[in-house]
């Protein structure tokens, strides 16, 4: 069982591609309102890991299991028969946004009620008028309630990530796994990102788990980092813990030749 309060549990999880394997026996506990930066060089295992969460990627077959508030989503390589539900928890933001370009971005933001009011109704754009309201105040929220009636591709990406956020809002997704979601924004459009999911953690208290490329933002917005290096897990820790060695551990030397200053001062 879960220890209490947990909203994420992953146990023994690996997971090969081909003849790569990208997890090796991977455990941790996620614990509910945590906001936890997952960090590590490119091709640690980041993204594999979150989808594995997600039910998005089959783990490896095995003792391997994961959990989602105490529903399996996945063990021994097999998708649990509880995991459309507990896929309901989990809100998704990815970096290229996912978002619909043709759609509207009203219609975009309201498609993260379909686990609740069912695909049809979503198919023909019959939106219940608690989706409306819950659309249009998720749009409010994020500051892009004006772009309501334009398409999704006519947007910035930073204007689309918010939209991708207030989607999670609309699904009433009390866990977030958000995978490089400011990795193609530029500066201000990421910090306003990051910005509104610290709020909806500390406000909300919404569990937010967020794969990050620099370390600054894992430094300024978390409390707790996960650092993956070749599929393991190196660091579970406070942030605070993330001294100029360990990341220079982490990303390995040429570390300090990136542009990763301001985390380091």
């Amino acid at each position: 069982m879960p220890a209490p309060g947990a909203a994420l549990r992953v146990r023994n999880v690996s997971k090969t591609f081909g003849h790569q394997l990208a997890l090796t026996a991977v455990n941790l506990d996620i614990a509910s309102g945590e906001m936890v930066a997952l960090i590590g060089p490119s091709g640690s295992g980041k993204s594999t890991l979150l989808r594995a969460i997600a039910g998005l990627v089959l783990i490896d077959a095995g003792v391997g299991r994961v959990e989602v508030l105490g529903r399996p989503i996945q063990q021994d390589g097999r998708l649990n028969a509880q995991a459309r539900g507990a896929r309901r928890a989990v809100g998704l933001i990815f970096q290229q946004f996912n978002l619909v370009g043709r759609l509207s971005l009203y219609t975009n933001v309201a498609l993260g009620s379909l686990g609740r009011i069912g695909l049809w109704r979503g198919l023909t754009g019959w939106w219940p008028a608690e989706v409306r309201i819950a659309a249009m105040a998720a749009m409010a929220r994020v500051g892009v309630a004006e772009y309501a009636g334009q398409r999704a591709k006519t947007l910035s990406g930073g204007q689309q990530q918010r939209a991708a956020i207030a989607r999670a809002l609309v699904q009433k997704a009390p866990i977030i796994l958000a995978d490089e979601p400011v990795a193609s924004l530029d500066p201000v459009s990421a910090r306003q990102v990051m910005d509104i999911l610290r709020e909806l953690n500390t406000a909300d208290r919404l569990t937010v788990v967020v794969s990050l490329h620099h370390a600054a933002h894992a430094l300024r917005y978390c409390d707790r980092a996960i650092a993956l290096k070749a599929g393991t897990i190196v660091y579970d820790g406070p942030i605070s813990g993330l001294a100029r060695e360990r990341l220079i551990d982490i990303y390995g030397p040429r570390f300090e030749d990136a542009d990763w200053q301001g985390a380091l001062t």
